[in-house]
């Protein structure tokens, strides 16, 4: 209950500090139509948001200025901002915008302001349709805390039905995508309505500046509320086909914690399945080509998996150990290969590898992420180019036969959410003597070990031909002589 109560204590501080904001810095632009769709199927907060922004002002307009409040920005894992042209299936998304955070004077703390480039600046009376895409992390927060094996798993999301902007709105709504239809309650306002599983809002008209409706919705959730405290995935190349891909998670349910006792008995109760806030299996969607699959723990291999590949994808379901209620724990590893000609390319006399960031299961939040890409032995001038910011070093990593060590680039970020699964490329230089490098080493290894063993045998070690041991080897050869000569006689007389 400590961080719902802090969020509410957020919530009022907020509500205060848009009463008392001065004049709006931001009053050139007007947002003629606002269409706001938030996504709650699963335990990430996607928001989506079609803005049509007019210039109202005399003068040109290059950038255009986002505003969240600051307990939902705190937990903001993804935002980008697309430029849309045409109308109806004509209408096509350019680029993303670039998107960096503001900090403008005379503006509360509590809210957060994030200032966008647009592609050409806005003249009089010009519009433009903007295309917002933000994820957040632990905004839906499990209510009650606590729940035994038998109940069922609730959720409350706190957030504004009416667009916080620093701009005027002339039009705005908003719906509100839930798992399922049950429903335990909502905030009522004035044209709000539920049909089915989806809560709307609005259309509102004429909102000022920093307009703000809070509501809560509190519902049912069935999702997994998987959360790795931290994902390390190593990608290692190797030249001769193959590209190896090792993820070790450290895994945790972030929903309801259990309380009370947990009994396997009622859990495997089919009839009457309890356990329904615990998730009982995970789904990883890996690439088309993936071999070499498996999956285990500490203890070791772990059967509960199932396997589906086609030419697209290939999807490993996986089934933890022990069922995962909130609060509960797992470790384990998955390995797969990858032909490397589907992943690495030319370009510009370099080599760059072009493979996915973040971890392919579905909907899991990675608190930490850590990407090790590890390169063959003699690669130099490597460089990283990623969609997003990234926190990059080098390490060196020694395997069989290496001598300098194999470069290793490590990229770490937070807050990690399936939107950035994006591709990243990896460029390094690297001449193909080096593949011969190996071969030559153990080629050399064979001769120096056989080598001597050949001379050993083959030499006189004795010290006189006059001495015991000489001549006792003299006296051995001449009676095995002996005796093979014997047996041939024998031989030929029985024939």
């Amino acid at each position: 209950m400590k961080k719902n109560s802090s969020v509410v204590v957020d919530l009022l501080l907020l509500l205060l500090a848009i009463t008392v904001l001065a004049t709006p810095a931001f009053s050139d632009l007007v947002l003629s139509k606002v269409e706001r769709r938030i996504d709650v199927t699963s335990q990430i907060a996607r928001v989506t948001k079609t803005l049509k922004v007019v210039n109202s002002g005399s003068e040109s307009v290059s950038e255009f200025t986002l505003t969240f409040p600051k307990f939902l920005s705190n937990n903001l894992a993804y935002l980008s901002v697309s430029h849309s042209e045409g109308k109806g299936k004509a209408k096509r998304s350019l680029a993303n915008l670039s998107v960096k955070e503001a900090h403008p004077k005379g503006m509360p703390d509590l809210i957060s302001f994030y200032s966008v480039s647009l592609p050409k600046p806005l003249s009089k009376g010009d519009t433009l349709t903007l295309e917002v895409v933000a994820a957040f992390t632990n905004v839906l927060q499990p209510f009650p805390e606590k729940i035994t094996q038998r109940d069922i798993h609730l959720v409350m999301l706190q957030e504004s039905a009416q667009y916080l902007s620093p701009y005027v709105v002339e039009s705005q709504s908003l719906s509100i995508k839930l798992p399922n239809a049950r429903i335990e309650s909502y905030t009522k306002l004035e044209n709000s309505k539920v049909q089915g599983s989806e809560i709307k809002y609005g259309p509102y008209k004429n909102l000022a500046q920093y307009s703000y409706a809070p509501i809560v919705v509190h519902f049912e959730s069935k999702a997994a509320f998987a959360v790795a405290e931290r994902l390390v995935r190593e990608i290692e190349v190797s030249h001769w086909g193959n590209v190896q891909v090792t993820e070790h998670y450290n895994l945790v349910h972030r929903g309801a914690q259990l309380k009370g006792e947990f009994s396997r008995l009622e859990y495997q109760d089919r009839p009457n399945p309890q356990g329904v806030s615990a998730f009982r299996h995970l789904l990883a969607r890996l690439p088309p080509r993936a071999h070499s699959i498996y999956y285990r723990d500490d203890i070791g291999n772990i059967s509960t998996s199932q396997m589906q590949s086609d030419s697209k994808k290939t999807e490993l379901l996986i089934e933890p150990r022990f069922p995962l209620f909130g609060g509960w724990k797992t470790f384990f590893t998955i390995g797969y290969g990858l032909p490397l000609s589907d992943f690495l390319f030319a370009s510009e006399g370099k080599r760059f590898l072009d493979i996915s960031f973040g971890s392919p299961m579905i909907d899991l939040v990675t608190e930490k992420l850590i990407v090790q890409v590890v390169l063959p032995e003699g690669s130099k001038d490597i460089s990283v180019t990623t969609p997003f910011a990234v926190k990059q070093s080098h390490e060196i990593k020694y395997s069989h036969l290496d001598i300098a060590g194999r470069p290793v680039v490590v990229l770490e970020k937070n807050n990690v959410v399936p939107d950035h699964n994006q591709k990243i490329q990896v460029y390094y230089k690297f001449s193909n003597i080096n593949l011969l490098s190996e071969p030559l080493m153990l080629i050399t290894g064979f001769f120096v070990l056989f080598i001597p063993c050949i001379i050993y045998t083959r030499a006189d070690f004795s010290i006189s031909k006059s001495s015991a041991a000489y001549l006792a080897k003299l006296q051995w050869d001449e009676v095995h002589w002996n005796l093979v000569s014997s047996t041939n006689t024998c031989n030929l007389l029985i024939v």
